[in-house]
């Protein structure tokens, strides 16, 4: 049997509708996150198998912008 464990949670930063982070890209804002749980959980890349992440606005993302983060 695998053993499943959460090692970390993120979000990205709050901002307004059309605010300061409206030109940074959704896979942008997600490898960031990414990032940051990766070395506050001190976990290399390839020890993860699977990345939940979740995205409440996807207009203009493109498809799937979760996986392109990666």
């Amino acid at each position: 049997m695998t053993d499943v464990v959460i090692v970390s949670a993120a979000r990205t930063a709050v901002g307004k509708f059309g605010g300061s982070l409206a030109k940074i890209a959704a896979p942008e804002l997600g490898a960031t996150v990414i990032r940051a749980v990766l070395e506050r959980a001190g976990v290399k890349p390839e020890q993860v198998s699977e990345v939940i992440m979740g995205q409440v606005l996807t207009a203009g993302s493109g498809q799937n912008p979760a996986r392109q983060s990666l």
